[in-house]
């Protein structure tokens, strides 16, 4: 069953995930042909996928790996507007990490 976990995550959290599908939920802030960077509480590089469709500014829940350069590829990516409440993503995300044995085998 671990391996079918998606931890979510941020930047903050990424080097503890390299190899490892994640889910992230951030602010697009640039868009580059097949690349994109988001914001989650810094900034992350995502290689996109051809069904990957995003939008300067809005939001965007992401399920990819992590690579060895921290950077995501994009296994799916979820457009989510530009109405989220940041501070509520991160407050799931560190309850994620604070309760991980919840959430995902927390083996380190």
């Amino acid at each position: 069953m671990a391996s079918e976990a998606t931890p979510r995550v941020n930047a903050k959290y990424l080097d503890s995930f390299t190899n490892q599908t994640v889910r992230i939920l951030g602010k697009v802030v640039s868009l580059r042909g097949e690349t994109a960077t988001i914001d989650a509480n810094g900034s992350i590089n995502v290689h996109l996928n051809r069904d990957a469709h995003l939008q300067l500014n809005n939001a965007v829940e992401i399920v990819g790996k992590v690579q060895q350069d921290l950077s995501i590829k994009v296994f799916q990516a979820t457009d989510f507007g530009s109405n989220i409440d940041f501070n509520a993503v991160e407050a799931v995300v560190d309850a994620t990490h604070r309760y991980k044995e919840i959430f995902y085998d927390g083996n380190d």
